[in-house]
C-alpha cells in the first residue's frame, strides 16, 4: 500500500517544477533589500543546487548527495552567515510566494508538509549559521514525507 503513495517530489512535479520554484524564488531574493545582501555572492548555479537539494529532501534522486557534496556541503554553506530571525522569516515568505507563483500543488496535504519543511529547514539553517553553532550530528540529507519529519537533529 505504501508504494502507491507518491513522494512529495513526485507530487510536486519533479525536478523541473523545483527548478522553476527556485528560479522564481531567487529572482525575488535578488530584489529584496533584506535578503539580497545575504546572497550577494551567490553563484549562478545556486538556484539549481537548491532545487536539487529540495528534490532529494522530498524523496527524489540523491543527486545532491552524489554530485554536490551532500549534507556536509549544505551545512558548510550556511556556517558563519549569522542569519537573523527577520531574514529567515523573509526567506520563508518569499519561498511561499514563489510556490504560489509557479503553481506548486495547493492541496492542504502537500502545502502542510511543504510549509513544515520550509519552516523547519530555515530554522535549522539559521541555527547552524550562528558563530557559536555546535557542529550538527546529522550526516545525511533529511528526507521529508507526508506528515512526518526526519529523525535526529540537523
Amino acid at each position: 500500500m505504501a508504494e502507491d503513495i507518491p513522494t512529495m517530489y513526485e507530487w510536486v512535479g519533479g525536478a523541473k517544477t523545483l527548478e522553476r520554484l527556485t528560479e522564481e524564488f531567487y529572482r525575488r531574493v535578488r530584489k529584496d533589500e533584506l535578503l539580497a545582501p545575504l546572497f550577494q555572492y551567490m553563484t549562478d548555479d545556486h538556484p539549481q543546487h537548491v532545487a536539487t537539494w529540495l528534490g532529494e529532501v522530498f524523496g527524489g534522486p540523491a543527486t545532491y548527495t552524489e554530485e554536490l557534496g551532500g549534507f556536509r556541503r549544505m551545512l558548510k554553506s550556511h556556517r558563519g552567515r549569522a542569519i537573523q530571525p527577520e531574514q529567515r522569516q523573509r526567506w520563508v515568505t518569499l519561498m511561499l510566494e514563489a510556490a504560489d507563483e509557479v503553481g506548486l500543488p495547493s492541496d492542504s496535504e502537500f502545502r502542510s508538509a511543504f510549509v513544515a519543511y520550509i519552516e523547519w529547514g530555515s530554522r535549522r539553517a539559521m541555527a547552524n549559521s550562528q558563530p557559536d553553532a555546535q557542529p550538527s550530528r546529522r550526516e545525511t540529507v533529511p528526507v521529508w514525507g507526508w506528515g512526518e519529519s526526519p529523525p535526529g537533529k540537523a
